[in-house]
């Protein structure tokens, strides 16, 4: 079974996660079978090994991961691997992809450009 894993950096502001869990909502409401977790490299919960197995426990053989990050720097090119390799250690049999950083994404980046060429200021 398939399953994506939403990484992202991690913070210590809790509020932080909050776009990461209305990503997942919007991918749950939208098929709502479907198995998605977010997985922190630092400072949250709940961690990439955690999220994976999660997703893990739920059935999945499959995770692609999508990093949650503007660009591909040594977090996505580094540590997004190596947590990558020591997970599928870990869990027989399981298959894990790295998907791009969503910042390099020509939709996601058109997304941005038509939200900047439209937004306005706060307050």
């Amino acid at each position: 079974m398939k399953a994506i894993l939403l990484y992202g950096h991690g913070a210590r502001n809790p509020e932080w996660a909050q776009p990461f869990h209305r990503i997942r909502a919007a991918i749950k409401a939208r098929d709502p079978r479907a198995l998605v977790e977010p997985g922190f490299l630092e400072l949250m919960r709940p961690t990439f090994d955690e999220g994976v197995a999660c997703l893990v426990e739920q059935g999945a053989t499959a995770i692609t991961v999508v990093p949650i990050f503007m660009a591909a720097g040594s977090h996505v090119k580094k540590d997004l691997p190596r947590l990558a390799a020591d997970a599928m250690g870990r869990h027989d049999g399981l298959v894990i992809e790295l998907a791009a950083p969503v910042g390099e994404v020509d939709s996601v980046l058109a997304a941005m450009a038509d939200y900047a060429m439209g937004a306005q200021p706060e307050g």
